[in-house]
């Protein structure tokens, strides 16, 4: 017994001593994160302010342009071949003094006309550029803004665009491209891993070069179309690599990346107006050394203190720990003994309690289905009544006349309005008592019929009768007055579903296959919405507007079915409308299964 306890002893100082180990391991590691967090939050902040700065100082640039007469008179068509002249030095000097990579300008269908690189072999002058979005803007809007690798040069730059608009109505578009390689290139001395992408998600300046043009997060095919379509990274193969994050919905928080075997910190931060991502990350190989360290430590720690305490009590303790052990062992199962006896009451009455409310239930949904139904059956009934005051009455007469084969006739007629009026009620008291008895075999098709002929009332004041389609089917392991309630209460639903309907139909079929009887309803109206499909059969959801429904029917007629051993199946109707088709397994196939139960056991 002392060594069962000695063992237990060290197994619970080995788990806590293990979760110290990864409560400190998981403390270091979120403070770490937190730190590394804050310093990238520091980080974006500067970065995003040089990437703003270089960006901005050449802002002005393209309006400036678009004003020079030396550019308005090339938009306008009035100029010679020395004028083009004049507008290509032009532009050279500007493009020298502002610092920029190159100027040129559009005319409006997007060809150049002048560029500051006129006298090179990659000379942008007569090339047509309209596919380019910073055109499309700038003729729109007045200015456009585009980051994408040229297609003439094969070098990347950030355009700026503005629009060209002449005193003769003519319109023209100046560009400005700018080289931000300078800014990759002072990130990749510096050795951040930090960089740009645009709004899609696609990597385009970076101080680490493996990651130029890399994904920052999967590309949707519309947007890898959209960059297809304006040649953006011409020549760049976008989908060569996976994407640096996983997807991740974008936020201000940092997440954990992991690439070529190093685990990262990643966090950005959008940049207005371009909506460019700007994003910093740090290695996360510091953070989890120190974790590493901090944990080792308060391992040893706690194993030394466990120990020296272990050492100091065990002698004193082992006989007053066996004492109390039994003791408490003793409390123990005497408690549970007790709790159990208690749970076992309460779980026998909260069953009782469950079945009573459930039969409360089914017969407050018979009754509110008698109820939906009233009107049709209180006409059902006063109809050979009135017939039935008609035809004693014309009794009375003939009996006057003396003709006693027509006062036969007559009170044959009375007699049938009688037992029609007989059959009515007859099916009421069915249907309407509580349903006591067990289980037992049930012929579907009279089940059928007998729903039908109470909601047959109904259908004819909606100007329909209810078709029914009958095989020869087995008998099925159930109740008779349940199972009408069930298709009861599906006819209801079908005969509110076709109300609106111009012409309303409503089908019963009743079929069997591979040991299950299937009764299915079928109704051509409305349907029910792909999105509510999976509530319809929930307690209390309804479709109806309010007051016509307390969305019972369905739940319990899946609970009754389910108990039967069956299903309750919905799926839409092909003509339209909605198909409930209920499966119950045919007797024959519940006393095979039950004969192969025994043969197993």
């Amino acid at each position: 017994m002392i060594g069962r306890r000695s063992i237990v002893v060290a197994l619970t100082v080995a788990v806590g001593v293990m979760a110290l180990s990864a409560a400190v391991w998981q403390i270091t590691v979120d403070a770490g994160r937190a730190r590394l967090s804050r310093a990238l939050a520091d980080k974006l902040t500067v970065t995003g302010r040089a990437v703003l700065s270089e960006v901005e100082r050449f802002r002005y640039l393209p309006g400036v342009l678009a004003l020079d007469p030396r550019v308005t008179a090339l938009i306008d068509r009035d100029g010679s071949s020395d004028r083009i002249e004049v507008a290509n030095r032009f532009l050279t000097r500007l493009r020298d003094h502002a610092g920029a990579d190159e100027l040129y300008v559009l005319d409006a269908d997007g060809t150049t006309l002048a560029a500051s690189n006129w006298a090179e072999e990659t000379s942008f002058v007569g090339r047509n550029y309209r596919f380019r979005s910073y055109f499309k803007d700038a003729l729109a809007k007045g200015e456009g803004r585009f980051y994408a690798v040229g297609v003439t040069t094969g070098k990347p730059g950030y355009f700026l665009a503005s629009r060209i608009a002449t005193g003769s109505g003519a319109l023209g578009v100046a560009v400005v491209k700018v080289d931000m390689a300078p800014l990759e290139l002072a990130w990749s001395r510096a050795g951040e891993r930090a960089g740009v992408a645009d709004p899609a998600g696609v990597i385009f300046l970076t101080g680490h070069l493996p990651w130029k043009y890399r994904l920052l997060d999967p590309l949707p095919d519309q947007a890898l179309a959209n960059i297809l379509e304006a040649r953006q990274y011409d020549g760049v193969r976008l989908v060569a690599t996976p994407p640096l994050t996983a997807g991740t919905p974008y936020g201000d928080e940092a997440e954990a990346v992991s690439d070529a075997g190093g685990d990262y910190l990643l966090r950005r931060r959008r940049i207005a107006p371009e909506g460019w991502q700007l994003f910093a990350t740090a290695s996360l190989a510091p953070v989890l050394s120190q974790a590493r360290l901090a944990a080792l430590l308060s391992t040893a720690g706690a194993l030394l203190a466990a120990a020296v305490v272990l050492y100091l009590r065990q002698r004193r303790q082992i006989v007053r720990m066996t004492l109390d052990a039994h003791a408490a062992l003793e409390r123990r199962v005497a408690e549970r003994t007790r709790e159990l006896a208690r749970e076992v009451e309460e779980r026998r009455r909260a069953e009782a309690e469950l079945r009573d409310a459930q039969e409360d239930l089914i017969q407050a949904a018979k009754l509110a289905a008698l109820g939906r139904m009233s009107t049709a059956i209180v006409h059902e009934v006063s109809q050979p009544l009135a017939a039935m005051e008609t035809t004693l009455a014309s009794t009375a007469l003939l009996a006057d006349r003396g003709t006693p084969d027509d006062v036969k006739r007559t009170v044959g007629t009375a007699r049938d309005l009688v037992r029609r009026m007989q059959r009515t009620v007859r099916h009421l008291k069915s249907f309407a008592r509580r349903d006591r008895g067990g289980a037992g075999p049930v012929d579907p098709a009279r089940a059928v019929e007998a729903a039908v002929e109470l909601a047959q009332h109904r259908a004819r004041d909606q100007g329909l009768e209810i078709a029914v389609d009958t095989a020869a089917v087995p008998a099925v392991l159930g109740h008779a007055v349940r199972l009408e309630q069930v298709v009861l209460n599906l006819l209801v639903n079908a005969l509110d579903a076709v109300r609106a309907a111009a012409e309303p139909s409503v089908r019963v079929s009743l079929t069997t296959a591979d040991g299950t009887v299937s009764i299915a309803v079928l109704d051509n109206g409305s349907g029910v919405d792909e999105a509510l499909r999976d509530r319809i059969t929930e307690p209390f959801f309804t479709t109806k507007e309010t007051g016509e429904g307390l969305g019972l029917g369905l739940a319990i007629s899946r609970a009754i079915v389910e108990d039967l051993g069956g299903s309750l199946d919905f799926a839409g109707n092909p003509g339209g409308g909605s198909v409930f088709t209920v499966r119950l397994p045919a007797v024959g196939r519940i006393a095979a299964a039950e004969t192969a139960a025994e043969a197993a056991e």
